[in-house]
């Protein structure tokens, strides 16, 4: 029997690819859907600052604490906290905010495992999709506070930096919140990344290390002392472009 032979009849083939085509559209306009209506909920809490780490960090880490800590002087500084909206270093983060003076947002993402909403959450938007709730993390926020965490930490610490480095972002603070945590990560990027021309020396500026709460909370007021927190003409260009 060939390939051929083995092939559902044309007409069957032809049913089953207009169903599916039928299907992928409507998968489309709910990934426009989540963009839209997200976009509608976070212009109303700016500026905001994305804090990320670890959903596996229990209460009773010094992390929890740590995190909890930054996100309470961020939102009594004036600062709306975004945080993905689940457990562990998320849910640190928008406790910090909800008893805080701004509002305590999650980003939450449906999955199979490991996120469940926290109940300190002022706003919660559900995502569907991690690529559409990236582009929101980055959008809306004014500075990154990165705490420890795993695969999904790493990936949107270096998703900021890909996209400030390229130029598609308007620069932000990018700040890592525990030396001890942090420091061979950044030892490897200088050493091998930097030191092998994977990326420009320059671009190590992009990041910094920091472990006090207060002191990140004045690297952010610092950065935007000359400047103001709203985005200029040509960074909200840059923004649609995401």
């Amino acid at each position: 029997m060939s390939l051929v032979d083995k092939l559902p009849p044309t007409s069957d083939r032809y049913d089953s690819m207009q169903r599916f085509r039928a299907r992928e559209a409507w998968h489309v306009m709910k990934i426009l859907s989540e963009f839209v209506e997200s976009a509608e909920e976070l212009n109303a809490v700016t500026p905001a600052v994305s804090i990320f780490g670890s959903a596996r960090i229990p209460r009773d880490h010094p992390y929890y604490k740590l995190t909890e800590d930054i996100a309470r002087l961020l939102s009594d500084s004036g600062f709306s906290v975004i945080s993905g909206g689940g457990p562990g270093i998320m849910e640190a983060a928008n406790k910090g905010a909800f008893f805080g003076k701004s509002p305590s947002v999650g980003l939450n993402i449906v999955l199979p495992h490991e996120q469940r909403g926290n109940e300190y959450q002022d706003l919660a938007i559900s995502f569907n999709h991690f690529f559409s709730r990236k582009v929101m993390f980055v959008k809306h926020a004014v500075a990154y506070v990165v705490m420890p965490g795993g695969f999904g930490t790493l990936d949107e610490l270096f998703e900021a930096l890909t996209l400030v480095q390229t130029g598609k972002s308007r620069k932000i603070p990018i700040i890592l919140c525990g030396s001890a945590f942090w420091g061979g990560l950044l030892d490897w990027v200088r050493d091998r990344l930097a030191g092998e021309g994977m990326i420009n020396p320059a671009d190590l500026a992009l990041v910094e290390l920091l472990d006090d709460p207060r002191q990140i909370v004045d690297t952010i007021f610092k950065h935007y002392e000359t400047r103001g927190f709203e985005a200029s003409p040509e960074e909200r260009e840059q923004l649609l472009n995401l």
